[in-house]
């Protein structure tokens, strides 16, 4: 097995193309918040134009097309060939596998490099208590019926208090159901679910001992199945140097209401970069979070010690003991 942490790099960005915020679920950690994000589904017209605006600004990007539910929308098919004309390097599809719009019969896995789908429980009863009920059987058979049309299958587990005790089991279910690539992500304390203070405790992340503790060991076990695995790195040594992705890369959220955001921990705050206004990008005003991406602080990422702190070490005399890592740093095991 070969383990890296996967480099920074403006040679590939990535674009994070919300069409919709509208979904059929109600995840209990959904990261959409209409009051920041909107509530409207872009038409065709605009999704092209966008679509056009990303690939002139940075060719042979990979795009990921997100909601909401991204399959509710009636041309997502179109958006997906319409894409790939412009030359994006690869095309996803975040799913969360109830495949709307017969869409698996209006896209080929010539056009499509990936379905990713969303699975937060080896088993329903995990599951489904976040995600709605009926998920994981919707999930599991969507996966399927993608994966004997020909298509690559990319799954997402979303790690908090709420069930990683159950993260083992998911290299065994990966391997029965054929993905090609497995996601371990951590949660993320955004979206309107953090406002109940209930939801808070019970899907906060997990501290940095049972994080390195149990995930990479899982991430090693799907590898060794020959499972491809992608996890955040999250916490640094005090010896690592803390690099921010706004300042080395190139990541681009963007959202129905025409946000476009750098770093995903601003999302519920109007402190994106960037405006799509008339099918034009434009600056936005100051204090924005490009502002804050040089700042540096002991205890590394200045947008977790602001929004997140609870995965922080406590405060004493002396430098920290580690750092939080950017939240787009990634390390990647491969068979």
């Amino acid at each position: 097995m070969i383990r890296k942490t996967v480099s920074f790099t403006r040679r590939a960005a990535n674009v994070f193309f919300h069409l919709l915020t509208h979904c059929n679920l109600r995840c209990r950690h959904c990261y959409i918040n209409p009051d920041q994000h909107g509530e409207n589904t872009l038409d065709i017209d605009t999704i092209n134009h966008w679509l056009a605006l990303f690939a002139d600004r940075h060719p042979a990007s990979n795009l990921i097309l997100l909601g909401g539910e991204p399959t509710l929308h009636p041309d997502l098919a179109q958006a997906v060939k319409s894409a790939r004309g412009l030359g994006y390097a690869s095309v996803t599809i975040d799913t969360n596998g109830y495949l709307f719009h017969n869409i698996l019969d209006r896209v080929t896995p010539d056009e499509l490099d990936f379905f990713s789908f969303s699975l937060d429980g080896p088993r329903p009863e995990i599951n489904d208590p976040l995600r709605g009920a009926g998920c994981f059987d919707a999930c599991t058979k969507g996966i399927a019926a993608a994966k004997a049309r020909g298509f690559a299958i990319s799954l997402i587990y979303t790690v908090s208090r709420a069930n990683i005790d159950h993260l083992h089991h998911m290299p065994a279910l990966v391997q029965q159901m054929g993905v090609d690539r497995f996601f371990i992500q951590v949660i993320g304390v955004r979206g309107q679910w953090t406002e109940d203070a209930e939801h808070r405790e019970t899907l906060a992340q997990v501290d940095r001992e049972t994080w390195l503790e149990v995930v990479p060991r899982v991430a090693e076990e799907a590898a060794r199945r020959g499972i491809p695995t992608i996890f955040p790195k999250v916490f640094l040594g005090p010896d690592e140097t803390f690099e921010c992705a706004g300042m080395v890369a190139d990541n681009y959220f963007i959202f129905p209401n025409g946000r476009v955001y750098r770093c995903p921990l601003c999302e519920d705050y109007p402190l994106h970069s960037f405006e799509i206004v008339d099918n034009r990008l434009v600056d936005t005003p100051r204090i924005n979070e490009t502002d804050l991406f040089p700042l540096t602080i002991p205890e590394g990422c200045v947008m977790n010690r602001i929004i997140q702190p609870r995965n922080l070490p406590d405060a004493h005399d002396g430098p920290p003991p580690y750092k939080i890592a950017c939240c787009m740093l990634k390390e990647e095991i491969t068979p």
